[in-house]
């Protein structure tokens, strides 16, 4: 798990990474968490990062994101991640 935020440095005991080009490690899935307003300006980067998979949480949906996620072959979930990691769909 790589946490992502431009002002923090540490999220629950793990370091925390600026932005998800200082990530070195492949991303297999990246889980959004912010509104469409803030992630919309993240999409060049998410969709740089080449995931498999990205999931919209609750309050999280963003339609443009999804459909350029789509488009470039990257699998797109409007789930909880909390709900797939307890389920063992994640």
């Amino acid at each position: 798990m790589f946490p992502v935020h431009p002002s923090e440095q540490v999220i629950d005991g793990l370091p925390c990474y600026p932005n998800l080009g200082a990530v070195l490690e492949p991303l297999d899935t990246i889980t959004v968490y912010l509104s469409e307003k803030n992630s919309t300006p993240l999409m060049e980067e998410i969709i740089a990062n080449k995931p498999r998979r990205v999931i919209l949480n609750p309050g999280a949906e963003n339609a443009i994101l999804a459909e350029r996620c789509k488009a470039a072959g990257i699998q797109v979930l409007e789930a909880c991640t909390l709900v797939l990691l307890r389920t063992g769909q994640f």
